[in-house]
């Protein structure tokens, strides 16, 4: 799955990255390519977590790729 991320400058040091379509995923790296790997292991944390979340608030879950 490909997700768009955000890069910015970090004021302090290094880089911040974004991805604005998992709200509150967020990483950092010191250069951009280390903040491009640290997001992309912050999005597989965030999406887990989202599972597991759903997957607690909901009786019955099922899982299904729909192709548009």
């Amino acid at each position: 799955m490909i997700y768009r991320v955000i890069i910015e400058k970090g004021e302090d040091f290094g880089y911040i990255v974004h991805c604005p379509a998992i709200p509150g995923c967020h990483s950092q790296g010191n250069t951009i390519e280390e903040a491009i790997e640290n997001i992309k292991d912050a999005i597989k944390a965030c999406l887990v977590t989202l599972d597991k979340e759903l997957i607690a608030k909901t009786q019955e879950v099922a899982s299904f790729e729909v192709t548009i």
